[in-house]
């Protein structure tokens, strides 16, 4: 699948969401002028119903009422679709305690639990993207989704049903299949659909209270003559508010059963495990729980579940997935049509499985000879993970040592963490640092991040980075305030020495741009650019960048500029000046954050060129390749680390 069209098809799927929900508001304008004009003129002449001259007396309406009532439809559902904007602005968390789920601790030790937070984290690192909180849906139904505007603020939520019934290639398949609904920008799409639906059902919310306020006005005023009309005003807004419902779940409806074909074939390819994903379909036609999600607020975000969640009185004409037999199908063309029983999901792996873990048993220290693809290839690579790219997460988590990544799973231990991958050597220097985390945070933090750093010695920048995205589930179980000073404190060791390494300034960049949103109103960036003539600026600030921090040699440094330039197929000027604080190359990001998708593959390629060009890159400057690719929105799986050689 392609990551950049994908996200290019999801930007233009939102253009013409705008543009088929403004012809919506539309047709309720006029609908309801005519409802309006029609009880008006039953109020003046109550008794005249069968009156003839109906379009005589609508015509009479003064247009300044006809103004009125426009603006009052446009005020109303644009009111209503802010409301729920601003109850949504708190991203996929938002959605999943909105079906009634809680955050799955990152440090829980039930066994169930622990092995779909495994799932997850191994998936998320896979992808190339820091891994999501999850939330646990209380329901009995096979089911999950996921959520959020961007990475920042996505969370997976999941159904106890499915933890219950899933074996972990089961488990496993299905999180693929949400993942790649978030890698393709479908998430952003679900909530904006969200908004936008609620907007025009509110019309039909209102006409319910209006029908229920006639029928209690005419049975405490008898005789009143008033009540009727009231009523039929009622029933008419309820009519157009939800036949503007109805063909707006069959836009909605169309959308995402297309995508649910998608993010299944995606799931396949990166698992490489046909059965898992076909089984877990079977499981659910052969469920008595089936797929059903039973909180009051499913029907609003029944396009985002893995399956069918909400039942429709039309069946398959508003449906939001294929039918299971298709789905199946398509997946095992020689299915036999015989659904399974779910079982206990733990029973197939077992207590001494190894990927109980969440980790291959595997002795080789990266498994790099079995990954295929090239640093070169890597804007193939976005958004695009592979079974190879799933092994190879599999083995930079199995060569990280374990207390490392126990301390990536618990929020004290987890902010611990990251301040140690940021502690100098130099031991004054460390000392000041650690005074700073204690006197800017939390006095017991020092204690924690010194007994971290013995095994951040021999770490390499390939892991660190994996331990920071492993980190953000717990991360984001901190308190806000705990979060915040986490950012202020990072800066401030970033700074101790007066100069940023390029590692310090990446990892400060994920952290700000994934915990941010979580804690604040999420703020994906709005694309400006269409074409790299507009910043070429910035993209030779980051080319010079990546080839001065690479390359001690002037003449290298030029060389490799130079490769990342013809690459970008951009005449482009060589900056050598200092840039201490990397002010310059913060600048340069942030513009081509604001690329078009379809714009951004020849800027990581030439990223990828700048640092290929003296033949030899290090683990740690690929996972720096990395880092940078996670600052323009291109999650790049770990399967670029193939035929590195390390310095």
């Amino acid at each position: 699948m392609d990551f950049y069209r994908a996200q290019d098809s999801a930007r233009r799927m939102t253009s013409r969401l705008v543009v088929l929900f403004g012809a919506a508001v539309l047709t309720l304008v006029l609908l309801t002028n005519l409802l309006v004009g029609t009880a008006l003129v039953l109020l003046q002449e109550p008794n005249s119903v069968g009156v003839a001259n109906l379009e005589t007396r609508l015509l009479s309406i003064p247009p300044l009422t006809w103004l009125w009532v426009t603006l009052g439809v446009v005020g109303t559902v644009g009111l209503a679709c802010l409301f729920k904007f601003a109850q949504l602005s708190g991203g996929g968390r938002a959605v999943a305690e909105a079906l009634g789920g809680h955050l799955v601790a990152p440090d829980t030790t039930d066994r169930q639990q622990r092995r779909l937070l495994n799932v997850v984290e191994e998936m998320a690192l896979a992808s190339g993207v820091p891994v999501p909180p999850v939330y646990l849906i209380p329901e009995p139904g096979i089911n999950a989704f996921a959520a959020g505007f961007s990475t920042g603020d996505a969370v997976i939520g999941i159904n106890q049903g499915s933890l219950d019934a899933l074996n972990r290639d089961e488990l496993q398949g299905v999180m693929a299949h949400e993942f790649s609904h978030l890698l393709n920008g479908d998430t952003r799409i679900n909530l904006r659909l969200i908004a936008l639906l609620y907007g025009i059902l509110f019309l039909g919310l209102l006409g319910r209270l209006l029908l229920r306020g006639s029928h209690r006005g005419s049975s405490g005023r008898r005789g009143s003559s008033n009540g009727a009309p009231v009523a039929l005003f009622g029933v008419g807004l309820m009519a157009i508010g939800f036949g503007g419902t109805f063909f707006g779940n069959l836009i909605k409806s169309a959308v995402s059963r297309q995508r649910e074909y998608l993010a299944d074939a995606a799931a396949v390819q990166f698992t490489r495990n046909p059965p898992g994903l076909a089984n877990a379909l079977k499981k659910i036609g052969g469920s008595t729980a089936g797929s059903r999600m039973l909180s009051p607020n499913a029907a609003e975000a029944s396009h985002m579940y893995f399956a069918e969640g909400v039942g429709h009185w039309l069946g398959g004409l508003m449906a939001t997935h294929p039918p299971l037999p298709d789905r199946i199908r398509a997946i095992e063309p020689g299915w036999d049509g015989q659904f399974l029983e779910g079982n206990a999901g733990l029973a197939a792996s077992g207590p001494s499985d190894p990927r109980l873990s969440g980790l291959h048993a595997g002795t080789e220290a990266l498994a790099l000879d079995v990954v295929e693809s090239r640093v070169a290839d890597s804007p193939q690579l976005v958004g695009n993970p592979s079974e190879v790219s799933r092994r190879t997460a599999e083995a930079v988590l199995d060569s990280t040592e374990h207390k490392l990544r126990d301390a990536a799973h618990s929020p004290f231990d987890a902010r611990a963490l990251i301040y140690a991958l940021l502690i100098a050597t130099d031991p004054l220097l460390r000392q000041r640092q650690l005074a700073q985390v204690a006197e800017r945070d939390d006095a017991r933090l020092p204690g924690a991040v010194e007994g971290l750093l013995p095994l951040l010695e021999t770490t390499d920048d390939l892991h660190r980075l994996t331990l920071a995205q492993a980190a953000m589930p717990a991360l984001k179980a901190s308190s806000r305030d705990q979060a915040q000073r986490l950012l202020r404190t990072i800066a401030e060791l970033i700074k101790a020495d007066r100069q940023i390494a390029l590692f310090e300034w990446v990892l400060h960049r994920i952290l700000v741009q994934e915990l941010r949103p979580h804690f604040e109103k999420p703020s994906p960036p709005r694309w400006r650019y269409g074409t790299l003539s507009q910043v070429s600026d910035a993209c030779a600030e980051l080319l010079s960048a990546l080839a001065t921090r690479g390359n001690p040699q002037a003449r290298s440094q030029r060389e490799a500029f130079a490769a990342g330039a013809e690459a970008l197929g951009l005449a482009l000027a060589f900056d050598s000046r200092p840039d201490p604080n990397l002010e310059r190359l913060s600048g340069a990001m942030g513009r081509l954050r604001r690329l078009t998708p379809l714009a951004k593959p020849r800027v990581l390629k030439a990223a990828a060129a700048t640092v290929l060009a003296d033949e030899l890159v290090t683990v740690d400057e690929g996972a720096l390749l990395q880092g940078v690719a996670a600052t323009l929105d291109c999650p790049l799986p770990p399967a670029i680390y193939n035929e590195l050689t390390t310095a």
